[in-house]
């Protein structure tokens, strides 16, 4: 069991090729976790009728938890950990993009994935955010239970806090499987967020060059 000073321990991550090993094997928290939610994941199955000593489900719950512990692993990421040594002091003020980054995020009305892509967009203001950090700031909010709503502004306001540019634009496009496969099914759906903060907001030169930039 976690000591109690490694009871509020969060994942740190000073490079990125670390990261993916740093969020499965060492959050303290992550033990005491899945074992949780392996029981949990043994009752809802027994609840459905299955029978969880058959082959093909004995290690079911315990995958499901490892699973689950990782898809919602964003609310054990800080974010000055993750942005560490990642801002740079830089004479440049053209726009900066970055888009298409995957995503993967759960919806936190059914709990069923919400999947698709992130453009993000920022005019520095003396300071630049290294790229791959962009990337790490999508997964660090989709990697929790969302609306796409919300995750879209989260992402822009991270941004300004981190750098504070002269603005900041984040759109995601982006398929939800409680419309695809339940409810309406609409399999070809898709759902559009932006935020548009400072300049992207207020300037709509500023603003159309970066939705031209990004269709492209």
């Amino acid at each position: 069991m976690a000591s109690k000073s490694n009871a509020n321990k969060v994942l740190t991550s000073t490079d990125s090729e670390d990261y993916d090993e740093i969020v499965a094997k060492q959050d303290p928290q992550r033990e005491a976790v899945v074992l949780k939610l392996k029981k949990v994941f043994r009752e809802l199955l027994e609840t459905i009728g299955e029978d969880t000593d058959r082959q093909g489900l004995k290690r079911t719950p315990e995958r499901a938890a490892k699973a689950l512990w990782y898809f919602t692993h964003g609310y054990h990421v800080r974010l000055d950990d993750l942005l560490n040594d990642a801002i740079f002091n830089e004479d440049h003020d053209e726009m900066v993009i970055v888009k298409d980054i995957e995503m993967y995020s759960l919806c936190e009305h059914h709990l069923v994935p919400i999947y698709g892509h992130v453009s993000i967009g920022y005019l520095p203001n003396k300071k630049v955010l290294g790229l791959s950090k962009l990337a790490r700031v999508v997964e660090m909010f989709s990697r929790r239970l969302q609306v796409q709503e919300r995750m879209t502004k989260q992402i822009a306001v991270c941004i300004t806090e981190a750098i504070n540019p002269a603005g900041v634009g984040v759109v995601i496009e982006a398929t939800h499987m409680c419309m695809t496969t339940r409810g309406v099914q609409k399999s070809q759906s898709k759902t559009i967020t932006s935020a548009m903060l400072g300049v992207f907001r207020e300037d709509p030169k500023t603003r159309e060059e970066f939705l031209t930039l990004i269709k492209h």
